[in-house]
């Protein structure tokens, strides 16, 4: 039993409202994956992929939180620090080409 399961408001625990939270965390997903397809700029679409990765890290810090399970925290992490040396890549990348982004 984790200490999420412990308290309990109008029938629901804490892990009932962070599996919600994961859940409305994936719907923003979606949504940012429409404007990193079809962002009018490749800013847009930068910005979005970053995004995507960031709440990619929230829900699973989530479900780590929400299930008691902590190797979703440590797959959070190496995923954190995949996602920045992602940007940090496609800004070089893209300042190499002769353009700010």
């Amino acid at each position: 039993m984790s200490i999420t399961d412990t308290a309990v408001v109008a029938g629901y625990t804490v892990g009932d409202g962070l599996l919600l939270a994961a859940a409305l965390f994936v719907t923003l997903a979606v949504l940012m994956l429409y404007r990193a397809i079809l962002g009018p700029t490749n800013q847009d679409r930068v910005l979005a992929v970053n995004v995507l990765g960031t709440n990619t890290v929230v829900i699973l810090a989530l479900l780590g939180a929400a299930l008691g399970e902590s190797w979703f925290l440590d797959i959070a992490l190496v995923y954190a620090l995949l996602n920045f040396l992602m940007s940090i890549a496609i800004s070089k990348f893209t300042v190499e080409r002769g353009g700010v982004i």
